[in-house]
């Protein structure tokens, strides 16, 4: 498991990074799994200010649950106002199917907002097996997937950017 060798939000063998300072970023984040939620918030929006994002280019939006991420997204999309939109969340495997549905909707609807906008909209979303895996992954031992939404973020900011010519 790659996972297991190394800090995954390490970008020290990435391609370069390009500013952040040209485009406004929304953040949709779940308020379920707060405590991992609001760990992947401070991992994105300290990457977009160190990449070079304005705060004031930076919009955050609560949502109740990872769920509601797809249609939050969708929402901030209609406002013609932003470059990428980044959705955070976590879902953490219980003793029902649960899981598997949300996981599976939020997964599908992510990508249907980006099709339908034809902008960026990056899963942040943890599925994780246990509150553990989902520490290790919100700013513990395997990095914070908020710093890497971000990136991805600001690459397919720039990639769309550049397409337009």
């Amino acid at each position: 498991m790659a996972s297991a060798l190394k800090n995954l939000s390490d970008f020290s063998t990435a391609t370069e990074i390009p500013s952040a300072e040209a485009f406004t970023f929304g953040i949709v984040v779940a308020e379920w799994n707060a405590e991992i939620t609001n760990a992947l918030y401070k991992g994105a929006y300290n990457s977009l200010i160190k990449y070079g994002a304005k705060e004031e280019n930076i919009y955050s939006y609560p949502v109740p649950g990872s769920f509601e991420l797809t249609s939050g997204a969708d929402l901030l999309l209609q406002t013609g106002k932003f470059d990428a939109v980044i959705t955070l969340g976590c879902v953490i495997q219980g003793e029902t199917r649960h899981f598997d549905f949300i996981c599976d909707a939020v997964a599908n609807g992510v990508s249907n907002v980006a099709i339908k906008y034809a902008k960026p909209v990056i899963f942040g979303v943890l599925t994780t097996d246990n509150q553990q895996q989902a520490l290790d992954r919100a700013g513990g031992k395997h990095g914070n997937k908020g710093d890497e939404a971000a990136v991805t973020a600001i690459k397919m900011a720039k990639l769309a950017e550049t397409l337009k010519g």
